[in-house]
């Protein structure tokens, strides 16, 4: 049960092939028939936050900068130390950015400090009108449908889940949220440049699109060590991007972003096959867990576009983060917000807000004008490509899109109450 700051710690069927997923898009993408206006008492949107790392704080300041009248009302996380530590860097944070408004902006007295696994519980039964969801990614789908279920306007970071039934239950979830909001943390979409270089591209600058090349290459990430008086699952939780159950592993939880853009590319129309190969060469202590540190696939649609996705996290390397696009007359960088084509070389020189703050400038002016913003569709799918890349890597097959939507496997303890759980050892290619 989850407790105030003392505590311890039927889907529906997901439509198959090309065809059959656009419609999908096209559905999810209309406005809803009915998305209310707000209502309370104050007219005050109340927010609460489920999950209080450095990503919830971020997000919890450009929520409350979305609107004039936006307050954090409650904060939830799986360990007490966690919601104690992220009340003061939240109130820090808030009166370093709205100076004497602070007050006005955040409102966290303990009894709405929760802790525990399923502390998101207790968040919604606060009077909150928003949940934003940026625990780890394993945690994500029982909480957003949750969350739809109590009627709450979501932000939901990436990945949406670290499995496919994981996946199925935000679609469905996502599905049913008539009236609500569904934003995702897949932030490009919300880049203003990077928006417009996606439009020149779908204008035809580069002619018919032929190749694309997704690389996501950096340095090594956070580790918070281990405890001894830490069970075996909290200094997994704690660590939660070295075990597949908890992050989805690097395509998931970062590379992500790549695969978004190709979907994006692709106008929301999933690959039907992936191959690729990947490996665990310089994180190998068991501290990093069972993930790999590097991966290479290959997704190929129907009309003979292929994309090579690369990602790796190793220090000492070569970094790129970028989305290499060729067509039959030219070619586009998105990131750089560059388009080379028969035209000569076209450059984005528009505003750059900064794109978490305009995803969530979007999502709170939907509420309040009660139109509909729904981007469960994409961000499904972005996730179920993420799966595919990590197990083809992981398993050395080739795995169609109707393969993957079949996998009914379930990463991660029978119960969280195994607190001895043991994650499965690190994947070997073809064993």
């Amino acid at each position: 049960m989850s407790q105030s700051k003392s505590s311890r710690t039927g889907r529906r069927q997901f439509l198959k092939g090309a065809t059959a997923v656009a419609g999908s898009a096209a559905l999810l993408g209309q406005p809803a028939l009915a998305a209310g206006f707000h209502h309370s008492v104050d007219d005050k949107l109340r927010v609460g936050l489920i999950g209080c790392g450095g990503r919830g704080t971020g997000a919890a300041l450009d929520a409350a900068g979305a609107d004039s009248n936006v307050a954090l009302v409650a904060i939830a996380d799986a360990f007490p130390d966690r919601v104690s530590v992220g009340a003061r860097q939240l109130t820090r944070a808030f009166q370093e950015k709205f100076g004497d408004a602070a007050g006005e902006k955040i409102d966290l007295p303990e009894e709405r400090q929760f802790v525990g696994l399923d502390s998101y519980k207790s968040v919604l039964e606060c009077d909150v009108d928003v949940v934003l969801l940026t625990q780890p990614p394993y945690f994500r789908p029982e909480s957003i449908k949750a969350a739809v279920a109590a009627g709450k306007h979501v932000f939901c970071e990436k990945p949406v889940a670290v499995d496919v039934p994981g996946v199925l239950k935000v679609l469905e979830a996502c599905q049913n949220a008539d009236g609500l909001n569904i934003v995702s943390g897949l932030c490009w979409r919300y880049d203003l440049g990077v928006r417009a270089t996606m439009d020149k591209i779908r204008e035809g600058a580069i002619g018919e699109l032929v190749t694309i090349q997704e690389n996501y290459l950096t340095g090594e990430l956070w580790h918070r060590g281990n405890k001894p008086e830490w069970s075996p699952l909290e200094n997994q939780i704690r660590n939660w991007l070295y075990y597949t159950w908890l992050s989805g592993d690097i395509p998931a939880e970062q590379h992500i972003h790549s695969l978004d853009k190709a979907l994006w590319l692709m106008d929301d129309v999933p690959p039907t096959r992936c191959y690729g190969t990947g490996g665990r060469q310089k994180r190998t202590e068991e501290k990093y867990g069972n993930v790999y540190d590097h991966f290479a696939s290959c997704f190929e649609w129907d009309n003979g576009v292929k994309c090579f996705s690369y990602c790796r996290q190793q220090n000492g390397c070569f970094n790129e983060t970028e989305d290499h696009v060729w067509g039959t007359q030219g070619s586009a960088k998105i990131l750089a917000n560059r388009v080379s084509g028969p035209n000569g070389v076209w450059q984005y020189e528009g505003p750059k807000p900064s794109m978490y703050q305009v995803e969530h400038d979007h999502l709170f002016r939907a509420i309040r004008s009660g139109e509909k913003i729904n981007n469960g569709d994409y961000m499904c799918k972005s996730t179920l490509m993420a799966i595919m890349a990590r197990e083809v890597c992981y398993t050395g097959k080739s795995i169609s899109w109707t393969e993957l939507l079949a996998d009914k496997t379930v990463l991660g303890p029978a119960s969280l109450d195994e607190v001895d759980y043991v994650p499965p050892p690190v994947a070997i290619p073809g064993s």
